[in-house]
Order: C-alpha cells, then structure tokens, then sequence
C-alpha cells in the first residue's frame, strides 16, 4: 500500500491541475493539505485494522489514503462525478477502498453495514461540507443505522453547539439532538490555512461516540423532538409561549400549565435553561395530559 501523499499541497495543486478542477460552492469544497491534521483525524476516530470506515465526501481523496491506511476497507461516497476519475488515480494503490458514486442523505447505510460489515457498528469518518452538517448527522442518527462513531470535520461554532450545556449562549435544539444520540468531544481546533481554499470560518474536529442507549427514558421521542424544536424558534421568549406558539404540537394553555407544574418547572423559565431531562419529563408529563383529556 503507497504511502499518503495528498497531505502535501504541491502534489494536492498538481492533482488538481492536471484534471482542471474548479471548486463548486454548492458543494462547499475545501480541502485538507495539512498532514498533522489528517493524522489526528485518524487518531481521533481511533481506526483499527478491523474497522470498516464511512467516509462522506473524500474529495479527491486526502483522507480517504489516511484511512485506507489505518482501517480494514473504506467506503467513500462522492456526489460531485467530475471528482470520479481524480479518486480513480489517488486511490489506484488502495485494493481496501470502495468508491460510491451519490448523495450521502440517499444511500442506505443500514444495508451497507449489514452487505459490507455483517451488521457490525461502522465509523463515519467525514470533512463535510458547511452548509449540509446538521442534515446529514441528523439523518444518520435518525435512522438508526449501526453507528460506533461520527468523526468530523465541522464548523468551529457548530462544534461549539454540539457540545454546549444549558443556560451557554451556544446551547440549542442541535446541542440536545446531538446529545441524546451521542457523546461529543471536541479533539482538534483546525486553522483556516489547512485547507485550499480557505475557509472563511475556523473548523473543528468533533468525534460523537454513539451511546448503546439514549440518556433519558422517553415514552414518545417525536413529542421530545418537537418540543425542543419550539423551545428554540422562539429561544427569546419563556417556554410556556413557545410552547403555546408553535401550533403543530397543538395543546393548549392549560395543558402546558399543568404539564410544566407536573414536571418541576417554574412558569417564566426559558427553554435554554432546560437539560435534556428535563425536556424529556416535560415530554412525559405533556403525553399524560393529552391522555387524560382524551
């Protein structure tokens, strides 16, 4: 197996030269040419020989010759076909890598664990484009699919939110999405100058280890999702007017009362203030009321 050589930016502007590649922004391309970043991408993820790897959007392949490296087999899913022939020449010396041509958000993961890693937990591994992070992690959380972890290459200020806890101006609906599915950690801040081109935001790499079970006991987990959605439309105004605002949960004043009484929660509190299990007894609490009154 060759020795990874695309952390280097002068083999990066050849490769990129010789096939006349221009950078799409609606595919938010920017790619690494920082070989300690790559290397602590790897470590982050902890890729073993055993592991088979996801990665989402190899580009022209830079960390998918990192991974293919460290892990059993790779699977690398491209949207972009003009990258299709690039990854054809830089993967050339990698019999362990797999190359699928779509949209992440279309492909079926779950069948891909169970055909390539007989059902096995696999590891995401991805530098994703900005503007598409959260609907991608979420859709792979959402489904369920056999998830050990998700390393990935994020927004700074996104990293910032996956990981914040209550009453911090970076808390919202994505810090408690992320936390019911996963444990985040923060492994690597990542300059602007690592990548070509720069980015105009910083970014960071964030591992979400998937947890076996979620970390609270929730009877409906649509209703906990919907009421942290409302909580944070309206994040200036107390959680009892959210609540009452947001007409697709549909109950009413006096629901809401009783629900927040029965769950310990005062009447002015924001939803910013709430954790995640307290959102989760409010659920609760909110699914007995519409019980009762049926």
């Amino acid at each position: 197996m060759p020795t990874p050589d695309l952390g280097n930016p002068k083999r990066t502007i050849e490769i990129l030269q010789k096939y006349r590649f221009s950078f799409q922004k609606r595919y938010g391309q920017n790619f690494l040419i920082d070989p300690h970043v790559l290397e602590k991408i790897v470590a982050a993820a902890e890729v073993g020989k055993e592991d088979l790897v996801l990665e989402i959007g190899p580009g022209i392949g830079t960390l998918t010759q990192y991974l293919a490296a460290a892990a059993r087999k790779v699977i690398a899913v491209e949207i972009d076909d003009r990258l299709l022939p690039v990854l054809e020449e830089t993967l050339a010396g990698y019999d362990n890598v797999e190359v699928l041509h779509a949209d992440i958000l279309k492909v079926d993961v779950r069948q891909l664990a169970e055909e390539k890693n007989g059902g096995r937990p696999l590891k995401v591994v991805a530098n994703l484009p900005y503007y598409i992070t959260t609907p991608i992690i979420m859709s792979l959380f959402e489904s369920h699919v056999p998830l050990e972890s998700m390393t990935v290459m994020v927004q700074k200020e996104v990293a910032d939110r996956m990981k914040a806890g209550p009453g911090s101006k970076d808390y919202g609906a994505l810090s408690l999405a992320v936390q019911y599915y996963a444990e985040p950690y923060l492994a690597a801040n990542v300059p602007l100058n690592c990548f070509m081109p720069r980015p105009a935001v910083g970014s960071a790499v964030i591992r979400l280890s998937g947890r076996p079970k979620p970390p609270v006991q929730v009877r409906e987990e649509a209703l906990l999702f919907g009421l942290i959605r409302a909580a944070f439309n309206q994040r200036r105004k107390t959680l009892m007017n959210a609540l009452r605002n947001a007409q697709e949960l549909g109950y009413t004043k006096e629901e809401i009362e009783k629900a927040m009484k029965a769950a310990g929660l005062p009447e002015r509190v924001r939803g910013e203030e709430l954790s995640l299990a307290q959102f989760a007894m409010l659920a609760d609490a909110l699914g007995e009321e519409r019980e009762n009154n049926e």
